[in-house]
């Protein structure tokens, strides 16, 4: 039986965006994002259209602000105490992700922009950077423990795991075997950041 939603006591705020946040997961779950529509997800939220639309304007903007809402905190990933114990954890963590409604919904946007340019971009400006933050993080870390040096940490070196990641969730799908984790991490990031 559908409950009318306007007949139960009104949520705001964080309170309503968990619900909403919630509600994407669990559609892009059940039936991709190609196949996820604000309507499914306000039903499911039990809230109104209207109440997705004044916050995101379309559907990749509500999946995007979805996915980051259920990332772990970049600024605190995973401590180990070693760099090849926190790259690791980080990578697994991702790799994890990938592997449930995030990689959906990366999969799917993927799909419905890499045509068109001005979409591309779009999603681009929407992109927070929480993996090269986390990574930053852990790189930080290491050089504080004396680990590496300053100098070995450049932008592009904090996007290489991630991308390898990426690439190999687009190529080959998931699961993510923990051994080409631990080969990124042990052939290409140790090296890479050690120099």
């Amino acid at each position: 039986m559908v409950t009318d939603h306007r007949k139960q006591p009104r949520r705001r705020g964080e309170a309503l965006n968990a619900a909403i946040f919630e509600a994407v997961l669990a559609e892009l779950a059940e039936v991709g994002y190609a196949r996820m529509t604000m309507e499914r997800v306000a039903e499911r939220a039990r809230t109104g259209k209207a109440s997705l639309y004044r916050r995101w304007p379309n559907r990749m903007e509500l999946a995007m602000e979805a996915v980051y809402h259920a990332m772990p905190d970049p600024a605190c990933p995973a401590q180990t105490g070693s760099l090849r114990g926190d790259l690791l954890t980080l990578l697994r963590s991702q790799a994890e992700l990938l592997a449930g409604p995030a990689g959906e919904a990366l999969r799917g946007l993927l799909s419905e922009v890499l045509s068109d340019a001005s979409r591309m971009a779009e999603l681009r400006r929407l992109s927070h950077g929480s993996s090269r933050q986390a990574m930053g993080e852990v790189a930080r870390r290491a050089v504080e423990r004396g680990e590496i040096e300053a100098s070995a940490v450049t932008p592009r070196r904090l996007e290489v795991g991630q991308a390898m990641l990426r690439h190999q969730f687009l190529s080959h799908g998931v699961p993510i075997a923990d051994e080409v984790i631990v080969e990124i991490v042990d052939e290409v990031l140790l090296p890479l950041l050690s120099r």
